[in-house]
């Protein structure tokens, strides 16, 4: 796989991170065959990618519950 350039990317915060500020992640949705993924309190962090069928897969997931701790 070669290197995908997120310098451009748009981010959004997820709809289920918590409100003070605790854990929190962003995606981009800029990208048709990967969604990468990156902490919002280190924004020139890291992030993750995600094949864009197995992001779809697990926030479905999280929806219907089925990823409850």
């Amino acid at each position: 796989m070669r290197p995908i350039d997120l310098t451009t990317a748009s981010w959004r915060k997820s709809s289920y991170s918590n409100q003070d500020g605790g854990a929190c992640v962003e995606v981009s949705d800029d990208f048709d065959a990967v969604v990468p993924v990156r902490d919002t309190k280190d924004p020139h962090g890291p992030a993750l990618l995600f094949p864009a069928d197995g992001w779809t897969t697990f926030v479905a997931a999280v929806k219907d519950g089925r990823l409850s701790s």
